[in-house]
Parts: structure tokens; C-alpha cells; sequence
């Protein structure tokens, strides 16, 4: 499933660095705009220790966990929505995504540059939101006048529908709101919204990156980025770029540990930012574990039974019969498929059975 998150930000705010530490795939970290011209793509594996638990029980051949596409695209100026700087390649790369990861800077360094002279991680995020926004009242206004002769002379009930729709986005768009702060109550109505698929309706997680003394609790910055994206649908994390640069070098588990350690840290920024980018796709895993293989598999939050049958393959979808399914609890439990089996904790579900996170699954099919 090659959903994407693309990670963005104003040039010299972390952002290569942290995909650095994200990926195998290095994107040149130069302390001057625009080092990353071309967008990098790392496909990142999603840490999960459900997977490690499961396969010290089976002893499979071979583990294999899932993953996620993390875009590090070119940094953003003002202007961009006009094509200033790489302006039009940022927005055709960032429509691509599925998610976006916002990097802020939130440290001080008089060694590295910044774009307008000072850090103020709360106007660089404006500066941003500014340039998607007036992007997206370009296309919201563009709809309106295709659709507004017919919603109001036409009797065009869903041309109506659209219109409303597009007059709610304009006018939050209008007032600087990104348009994921404009809600639906009535599904038709959201599922035609994200059918616009407007730039600042993307899910957005906003990463701090401070500096070292600062990954365990924060700093003044942090607070200012708070207290700004309090009103939106959105997340934040913080994690210390070049920390976690610094953890990624060190070659062995028990070396990575100290230094975390030392650090205050329970785990490293780089997991918890893989798994935040997981969640904020609306993704799920379920496993599938036999002597050949222990597997994670990405769905779709909230689908059923064959849908996510077909993410193995689209056959098992066109053939469903069923889905045998065990909880991982009780699999950790009981320790192995035959033993909970035995204890009646293997469910047989059919085609409307909404997969939940952690299923161990086995499905029946025929074509």
C-alpha cells in the first residue's frame, strides 16, 4: 500500500536531517535553501513489537514487517503559491502525499541560517499554511464558478450541495483557516469534501526539533506551537534532529539504548515519529503468522473482512469465504494458533467483520 507521508518545511528547519535518520536513502543536509530539489522517498519500516512477540512464539523463516512512504520535499518560501522559488514543484509534490509532516524549527543556533533572520517556529508555520491556503482558495474558487450557475438556476440538487460546500471552504479559506478546520456532520457531504482533495485538508502531524536539552520536556518554542495549533485537527511530537542523527550512527542496539538513556529518553524520536505518520494515514495492522513467515499487513482503519483480504491479494477479496481470526492478546496468551483453537478463542467471521489493529488472521477463499 504506498500511501505517503511527505515531510515539509521552511529551508533550514531540520527537515532533511530528520529524514536522514528516517531512511537509508541520505538527502543532502547543507546549511543553504533548496538542497533537496528532487523529492527523496524512503520506505520506512513501521517499528512494532507485536511482530517480534509473534514470531519468538511461531519461529517463522522469515519476519516481515510493514511499512510507509516518508516524501522529503524541497524546502518552501513565501511566494510559493505563485511559483516563487521551487514554489510549483512543492505544491505538485505535497498533492502526491496522502499526510504531511510539518518540521518546525524550535531551537537555537547562530551556525545555521534561517530564512527570515530569527526563529519564530509559529510564523514559519503561518508562512506555510499562507502559501497552501491561498492554493487552495484558487481551486475552491475556480469550482465556484463552474458550479455556481447551476446550483442557483439549475435545480441541480448535488450542484447545490457542491456549492455550499465550496462556500464553507471559502470563506474559512478567506479568514487564513486551513480547510481542515471546516467540519461535516453529514457524510455525503464530508465524502464530497475530500473528494476536493485540498492541500490543507491533508492530515498533519507537527514535529518540533529542538535540541538535545530539550527532547524530553520541550521548550518556550514547543509552548508557542502548542498553543497555536490548538484549534485544528492536528498532532504534534517533539523530537531532536540531530540527536537522533547521532543515535543513527551508533552501529549496535545496546549502544542506541545508552545514548537514549543518557538522554532521558525511553525511545527514540525516529519511532515514534514512524508510528505517528502510521496512524495519522488512518492505517491499522493485521498479521497473518505460519511456519514460512510472521507478517504484518497495512489496512484502512475501519474496513471489513474482504477488503482487507485483498491487501494480500485482490483474489482473496473476489473469493471470501470467511476469516478465521485470533486476538493477539489471546495468542500471546495461549502461544500458539492450535492452543487457541483448542481454548475456543479462533472466531469464524464473515464479509461484514470490521478488522481491528492487531488481528492475527487467516482467510478462507475461493476463486
Amino acid at each position: 500500500m504506498a500511501l505517503q507521508c511527505g515531510i515539509v518545511g521552511l529551508p533550514n528547519v531540520g527537515k532533511s536531517t530528520l529524514f536522514n535518520c528516517l531512511s537509508n536513502a541520505k538527502a543532502q543536509a547543507a546549511n543553504f535553501p533548496f538542497c533537496t530539489i528532487e523529492p527523496n522517498v524512503g520506505v520506512i519500516t513501521v517499528p512494532d513489537e507485536r511482530l517480534n512477540k509473534l514470531a519468538e512464539l511461531v519461529k517463522p523463516q522469515r519476519i516481515v514487517p510493514t511499512t510507509v512512504e516518508i516524501v522529503d520535499i524541497a524546502g518552501l518560501v513565501k511566494g510559493a503559491s505563485k511559483g516563487e522559488g521551487l514554489g510549483n514543484k512543492f505544491l505538485g509534490n505535497i498533492r502526491e502525499t496522502n499526510a504531511i509532516i510539518h518540521v518546525l524549527r524550535c531551537f537555537d543556533n547562530e551556525n545555521i541560517t534561517h530564512v527570515d533572520g530569527s526563529v519564530n517556529p509559529v510564523r514559519d508555520k503561518e508562512v506555510i499554511d499562507f502559501e497552501l491556503q491561498l492554493k487552495d482558495l484558487e481551486t475552491v474558487e475556480g469550482r465556484i464558478v463552474r458550479v455556481q450557475k447551476q446550483a442557483q438556476t439549475g435545480g441541480d440538487k448535488e450542484a447545490k450541495r457542491m456549492y455550499d460546500i465550496l462556500l464553507r471552504y471559502q470563506n474559512a479559506l478567506r479568514q487564513g483557516k486551513s480547510a481542515r478546520t471546516v467540519t461535516f456532520d453529514n457524510k455525503d457531504d464530508q465524502k464530497i469534501a475530500n473528494e476536493l482533495y485540498l492541500l490543507t485538508n491533508k492530515p498533519v502531524l507537527y514535529v518540533c526539533n529542538v535540541d538535545e536539552e530539550s527532547a524530553v520536556n520541550g521548550n518556550e518554542y514547543v509552548e508557542m506551537v502548542k498553543t497555536a495549533i490548538k484549534d485544528e485537527s492536528a498532532e504534534y511530537l517533539i523530537v531532536a534532529a540531530k540527536t537522533e542523527e547521532e543515535i543513527a550512527e551508533l552501529e549496535s542496539y545496546e549502544e542506541r539504548q545508552m545514548f537514549l538513556e543518557e538522554a532521558g529518553l525511553k525511545e527514540s524520536g525516529v519511532a515514534r515519529l514512524i508510528r505517528a505518520a502510521y496512524k495519522l494515514l488512518n492505517l491499522e495492522t493485521y498479521f497473518t503468522a505460519g511456519a514460512p513467515e510472521v507478517r504484518a499487513w497495512t489496512y484502512p482503519r475501519g474496513v471489513k473482512a474482504p477488503q482487507a483480504a485483498a491487501v494480500i491479494h485482490t483474489d482473496f477479496e473476489k473469493g471470501f469465504i470467511r476469516a478465521e481470526v485470533i486476538k493477539y492478546e489471546d495468542f500471546m496468551k495461549y502461544g500458539s494458533e492450535a492452543a487457541c483453537r483448542e481454548a475456543g478463542k479462533l472466531a469464524v467471521e464473515g464479509k461484514e467483520y470490521v478488522v481491528q489493529d492487531g488481528d492475527i488472521m487467516h482467510f478462507r477463499f475461493n476463486v
